[in-house]
């Protein structure tokens, strides 16, 4: 038989916040973290990114705040690994607890302070962070801890692999011992589980995955190719279908050269990294959610925290350092009931960390051909071997030579030759509060090639 949210001893106001938001039934993280949780005891949940462990957390806490009144001051703590992770955690508490007057302050990095100030002193029950953000509250004394009743470390796993660990300790330092902790991760590693066992006390353990399962519905597949080729082979691939495409690559600058290349196809695509202010990734993200964009070019960054709906396809365009990561990558996709694809470009120096990654998923991952044969592939291959200096002799032209320092268009060194690109492609806009250029392509005849003789870089 079914269970259903009621089973759960939720409270009446809550039922009714899930019926309105259309949820039926609860997921398996949330049927077996809830009741515990909501009985005051520790909690360590390990389940595979979009399982639905923010409701499992959340509730729980709008519960207990609803319903004992508690000392001013904040009352329960979410640590998020990143931005947009701590955003949309916000953005699920306002749909639960707006109407129970269970206030949130998301206090994360790349805005201003003085409003996060504001609310941490004045406004918030729960409030929602990154940790570098609120060790910055507490160093300058406008965040106190010593009201709080619930601690939750959402992601553990991910925030001790960004080295959050020094700030962590100096959080925990912070609040009351006497306190509840929620611990969530889609991976218990050794880190974890020492982080566990020393901050939790009795916990009860609740494990609906593995440790290293892969969204269940996401079909995976490996493409070996060099790594010149991989631009050519990600541009082949969006040409088979129009799903939403999430890319992962491992650098800032990789990410804006991939997001170049994809504008310059016409396809429509922004990008989302570390040195991108926090209102562009906000519209590039919205932009992404809303379909402006059908491709989002990231990095590791928004490996958690991204709540898109049916995401048709993540690409790893480059693989994970950390093996763990992958599960976060391909965990984008396949969320919930929803079905999707994980493509992995492997070029030959990253063998090694295949094979880490097949380890910790202990299943090998297909392999599929590269669709050299196609005439995307080939025209991308041939234009990365033009010349370097070619690029120069165009953007001499293209400059007065009156004006030797004018202001080069946005996009980089070769914003000349993209723009022309996109032109060339039938449409040029660019999103007006992103910045992102965008772009779409026409359809053309596609095959799957065979493999090819390895090239010297």
């Amino acid at each position: 038989m079914t269970q259903s949210f009621a089973d759960l001893k939720l409270s009446p106001e809550s039922l009714h916040a899930l019926d309105r938001a259309g949820f039926e039934h609860p997921t398996p993280i949330q049927a077996q973290a809830i009741p515990p949780a909501l009985a005051g005891q520790d909690v360590v949940g390990t389940a595979a990114t979009g399982t639905g462990k923010t409701a499992a957390f959340l509730l729980p806490i709008i519960d207990r705040l609803a319903a004992t009144p508690g000392k001013p001051g904040p009352r329960a703590l979410v640590l998020a690994p990143t931005r947009e992770l701590a955003l949309q955690i916000g953005e699920e508490l306002a749909r639960f607890g707006g109407g129970r007057r269970v206030r949130g302050a998301v206090v994360i990095g790349g805005v201003g302070m003085s409003a996060q100030t504001d609310a941490l002193r004045h406004r918030a029950d729960v409030v929602i962070a990154t940790p570098g953000r609120l060790v910055d509250h507490l160093q300058q004394g406008s965040a106190k801890l010593d009201t709080l009743e619930v601690l939750v470390l959402d992601e553990a796993d991910r925030m001790l692999d960004m080295g959050f660990k020094p700030q962590l300790d100096r959080i925990l330092a912070r609040v009351p011992k006497k306190r509840q902790t929620l611990l969530f991760s889609a991976t218990m590693g050794g880190e974890v589980a020492d982080f566990a066992r020393a901050h939790l006390v009795r916990p009860v353990r609740v494990e609906v995955a593995r440790s290293g399962t892969t969204a269940a519905r996401a079909e995976q597949q490996v493409f070996l190719a060099e790594q010149h080729e991989k631009l050519a082979l990600l541009l082949a691939l969006l040409e088979r279908d129009d799903v939403t495409t999430l890319v992962f690559t491992r650098t800032k600058r990789r990410a804006d050269r991939v997001w170049k290349g994809i504008g310059r196809a016409g396809h429509k695509v922004a990008r989302i990294h570390a040195d991108r202010s926090q209102a562009q990734r906000r519209m590039a993200l919205d932009g992404f959610k809303d379909g402006t964009y059908r491709v989002l070019v990231a990095t590791d960054i928004a490996a958690r925290g991204i709540d898109v709906a049916e995401i048709g396809h993540v690409v790893n365009f480059d693989l994970p350092h950390v093996p763990e990561d992958y599960v976060h990558r391909v965990g984008r996709t396949a969320r919930a009931a929803a079905s999707g694809r994980a493509s992995s470009f492997t070029a030959p120096e990253e063998k090694d960390q295949l094979a880490a990654i097949e380890k910790l998923v202990r299943a090998a991952i297909p392999r599929a051909d590269v669709p050299r044969d196609t005439e995307t592939f080939k025209a991308e291959v041939t234009r990365a071997a033009e010349p370097r200096d070619s690029a120069p002799r165009r953007a001499h032209h293209a400059r007065p030579a009156a004006h030797p320092k004018r202001a080069r268009p946005s996009g980089g060194g070769h914003g000349h030759r993209a723009a022309a690109a996109h032109t060339a492609g039938g449409h040029a806009a660019k999103h007006a509060s992103g910045g992102e250029r965008s772009s779409d392509a026409g359809a053309k005849p596609r095959s799957v090639g065979s493999w090819g003789p390895k090239r010297r870089r």
